[in-house]
Formats: structure tokens, sequence, C-alpha cells
């Protein structure tokens, strides 16, 4: 869950409030990590100390009706330490090319150009580049949940209308085929290599909530094909403001049987 330290709308007490309203026992609280590249969403590096104390704070507030953790969403590229934090969630929002920090979540406008200009026009490059990433995402930020694995994929479900909810289907305007060779076989390999360690995928629902995805990070058939070689999941509403919080978690920890 992300509060106004980040790119959140809300506070964290607002988000502590309405968490208890929906009945949880816990709630964590994982600001996005200091970028130096960009600024632009994350914790600025002058505020990280007091979103530290003001969660503390808050735990003690509200110890009696729901027990408070301060998380951070280590991006791999971070390099601001997390031995203040309960917990990390180790995610991949850039692929690097040279010295350039391509976010793969901003715009498909942004994947489209850095497909021609870095990948010569191979979309499966730049997707075989980010799973290669995400795979050492463990060695790199020593997370406890891996985050969004598949957050190339944002843009794959392209609607007729930005502020409808995107349709479904092999659209011409797609950025790639989730279905491809090698695609699948990216993704694949980097789970084969993330399993070893233990660590619990997130089934994070927060595309879902807000409009650009049908299936959440990742979809089923990876999901499918975490559980059968032995990973684990753990569902997360990467939740940005209140009416988000554990959206979807009755219907995805039934489907999948998976901790909520």
């Amino acid at each position: 869950m992300h509060t106004c330290y980040c790119d959140g709308a809300c506070t964290p007490e607002d988000m502590i409030l309405s968490a208890i309203e929906k009945g949880l026992n816990t709630v964590g609280i994982s600001g996005h990590s200091y970028t130096f590249f960009d600024e632009s969403y994350c914790m600025q590096k002058a505020a990280v100390p007091r979103y530290i104390a003001e969660l503390r704070y808050l735990r003690a507030k509200y110890f009696d009706q729901i027990h408070v953790l301060c998380g951070v969403e280590q991006d791999y590229y971070s390099d601001y330490p997390t031995d203040e934090f309960d917990y990390v969630i180790g995610s991949v929002h850039y692929v690097k090319v040279d010295e350039e920090y391509i976010p793969v979540d901003e715009s498909i406008e942004i994947l489209r150009a850095a497909v021609q200009k870095y990948f010569d026009g191979d979309v499966y490059a730049l997707c075989e580049a980010y799973f290669e990433t995400v795979a050492d995402v463990i060695n790199k930020t020593d997370c406890d949940i891996i985050g969004h694995f598949d957050l190339i994929s944002k843009f794959i479900e392209v609607g007729d209308d930005a502020c409808d909810v995107p349709h479904t289907g092999d659209s011409v305007d797609a950025l790639f085929d989730p279905h491809h060779p090698r695609y699948v076989a990216a993704w694949q390999k980097a789970v084969d290599q993330l399993v070893q360690y233990d660590v619990p995928f997130e089934i994070n629902t927060g595309a879902i909530s807000r409009g650009y995805r049908t299936s959440p990070y990742p979809n089923e058939e990876m999901i499918a094909y975490i559980k059968a070689h032995g990973g684990r999941l753990v569902l997360s509403s990467d939740a940005h403001s209140t009416d988000s919080i554990a959206y979807g978690f009755d219907r995805y920890s039934e489907e999948l049987g998976v901790r909520s």
C-alpha cells in the first residue's frame, strides 16, 4: 500500500483506518524507495525518516485494533538502505540500457520508443531484458516479497477509450503477445531462478483496481507455473487509495488458495 509519501493519494493514517474498517488484522504500508534518477513517484530521501517515524507512531496508536508494518517497495536500481523497514518488496520498474532507465509501467508510448531506439524494433528483446533483471531482484534487494513479477505486461490489454476498463484479446495495438514463445521462455526462466529462494511472489491486484488489466500480476498462467514449481504466493492490493485496499482478495484467495 502506498501513501502520499510517494505516489499514493492518502495519508498513512487514512489507509490504516480504512484497513480497520475493512476488518484486516494486519496492514503493511510500503512506500516506493528513493530512486536518484527518477524522483517523480518515490519517497524523497529527506522524507524517509519522517515516514518511518510516523508509521511507528501509528503502530502504537492503533496497536489494539490492527498491527501496522512499515515497509518499502525497493526498486532494483535504488541504493537507499532498507535496514530500518519491517519488510521489503523487491520490484523492477525499469530496464536499464546504457545509462538510461526505461520505465516499464509509465506508458505504452515510452516502451514502443524504447523498442525502436534500443532493441532494433524487437519487443521480445525488451521483455527478455526485463525478466533477466527480475530474475536477479532477490539478490539485489534482499527482499521478503517479489513485487508485480510481470509489470511489463501492464499495457497488453488495450482499450478503445482510456477512461474505460481495457478489453482483452490480441489487439493490433497491444505491445506484444504474452503467449509468444520467447516471452514465455523469458518469464519461465525467471521463475525457475526465483523459486529457489523460497521468497513469495505477490499476486498484485492493483492494475485491476485501477482499470489497466483484467488479471493480476502475475497472470493466471504464471501463477499456475509458480505453484507447480514450488513457489509461494501472497495477496497484495498495491493500493494507492483507501478504496482499493484488499481489492479482489476474496476472489483470488478462494480461486488460488493463497494467503490474504
